[in-house]
């Protein structure tokens, strides 16, 4: 085979799930200053890190991706259906731990970011649905990762209109009840 096709491979046999236990890693956030509140304030529920994760290929910086096998499944049949239309769904972000959640909040921190400004845009460690592997935050060739000009492309119309019939929702709409920033990027899979 290739060289290419063994650095996917030799990369993708791991998983990146935290070495630490999900309750001391939350305990340490909280130190940092995210409220010990912060689920019921937000009205966010405690997600689990999976343990059961599918590699699903290389996201836009060429780093492995995982998801839980069936929402692995059902992202291959939305990005095929996708692909058939002439829109091209690409993944920035998949499964993310706890500890790399963490990692998130500690390196916005030493940015100079104040905690409220970060949970604004990202999730506190122990509440992030990329810890459950049925999220992911998407892109299309052309608008910036993570950017809220995401939903002026084809794509987001497309997922708009066709993302349900595949058991993904947009988690973050406009004005939602979390308090979290408007997210058109991020979409979460709900088994039926």
């Amino acid at each position: 085979g290739d060289g290419r096709f063994r650095f996917v491979h030799r990369h993708a046999a791991k998983p990146p799930v935290s070495t630490r236990p999900d309750r001391e890693l939350i305990d340490e956030a909280f130190g940092l200053g995210v409220p010990r509140d912060h689920g019921r304030s937000r009205k966010l529920r405690r997600v689990r890190e999976s343990r059961s994760l599918q590699f699903i290929g290389l996201d836009t910086q060429k780093r492995p991706q995982w998801m839980t096998p069936r929402a692995a499944r059902a992202w291959a049949r939305m990005r095929d259906a996708a692909a058939r239309d002439g829109v091209t769904l690409q993944v920035v972000s998949a499964f993310r731990g706890v500890e790399y959640q963490l990692g998130i909040i500690k390196r916005k921190i030493e940015r100079g970011l104040s905690m409220s400004e970060i949970l604004r845009v990202s999730a506190a460690p122990g509440f992030s649905e990329h810890h459950s592997g049925r999220a992911f935050d998407l892109t299309t060739p052309g608008f910036a990762a993570l950017e809220e000009e995401f939903e002026n492309s084809d794509a987001f119309a497309w997922l708009r209109k066709n993302a349900k019939k595949f058991g993904f929702r947009m988690s973050y709409p406009k004005r939602n009840p979390h308090g979290i920033a408007y997210e058109p990027w991020h979409w979460c899979w709900h088994a039926r």
